[in-house]
């Protein structure tokens, strides 16, 4: 099964984590299919914390991918902060 979920990078305790998908049964860092955006817990004011290719992230997702909790979660705080809000 494919998976969208997150790779870790960065250095000890400043973590950065590549938004990847997967083959399920590979490592959390191994090979990946293609990588789709990043995430920066630790990101301050003026840095961009979080960056998703939604256009790819809706393309796995209707040929079967399952997103992990925390990238489902992710995914779901992108669309509501980049939605435009109505007048």
């Amino acid at each position: 099964m494919v998976t969208i979920r997150l790779s870790r990078g960065g250095s000890k305790k400043r973590p950065f984590y590549h938004v990847v998908v997967t083959d399920s049964r590979s490592r959390r860092d191994g090979n990946y299919l293609e990588s789709i955006g990043f995430y920066n817990p630790v990101a301050k004011e003026k840095q961009e914390s979080i960056r998703l290719d939604v256009s790819r992230i809706n393309y796995w997702l209707s040929v079967g991918a399952q997103p992990s909790e925390v990238v489902a979660k992710l995914i779901k705080d992108n669309a509501k902060n980049t939605t435009p809000a109505a007048c």
